[in-house]
């Protein structure tokens, strides 16, 4: 993907920005020995092109907008659709928390996020007796296909983002979205 030329030129550059990072840093160490991602992955203080030289654009890296999304999911990035602003959100009904997040979408908010009540998160329905008194206490209670009609019901799919953070019945409650 890179010449050798640039590659060289490259190394260069990095040698004598890694020294200076030595001098400003001194002897002083950094916050932690080592930088890793939850997947346990090496995260090195800055890349350049020696640590992509090998990959293919087309098929590692891409354009935004384009498989395999590594510059983002928007073909025009930051500059076309600007951060997503979402009120995490949820409460009592489906009807309720729709009526709720048609007042968000008024007020300035460009996406939502969906609170579920505890039932809901735990795979339970609202009639179980495990979720007594805890259905649409701190989020929406979603029992069926219909309460997830009533929670979407007018709202723009099609021009702002969701977020539904939900665990043991995301299959479910994906399935019904």
């Amino acid at each position: 993907m890179f010449t050798k030329e640039l590659l060289d030129k490259s190394s260069l550059l990095r040698k004598n920005w890694e020294d200076e990072v030595k001098r400003i840093v001194g002897k002083k160490a950094d916050q932690k020995e080592r930088w890793s991602t939850v997947s346990d992955l090496e995260i090195k203080r800055i890349y350049g092109p020696e640590d992509i030289k090998d990959m293919d654009f087309e098929k590692d890296i891409g354009y935004p907008g384009q498989f395999p999304y590594l510059r983002g999911n928007q073909a025009t990035g930051y500059r076309g659709k600007y951060w997503t602003f979402r009120m995490f959100s949820g409460m009592g009904t489906a009807v309720e928390t729709n009526k709720r997040w048609h007042y968000l979408l008024t007020t300035g908010q460009t996406g939502l996020s969906t609170a579920f009540d505890f039932p809901t998160l735990m795979g339970y329905d609202t009639d179980s007796p495990k979720a007594k008194g805890e259905c649409g206490k701190c989020g929406v209670a979603i029992d069926t296909i219909d309460d997830f009609h009533d929670l979407i019901k007018g709202v723009p799919l099609d021009k702002i983002t969701t977020s539904m953070t939900i665990n043991p019945p995301a299959t479910a409650l994906w399935a019904m979205y």
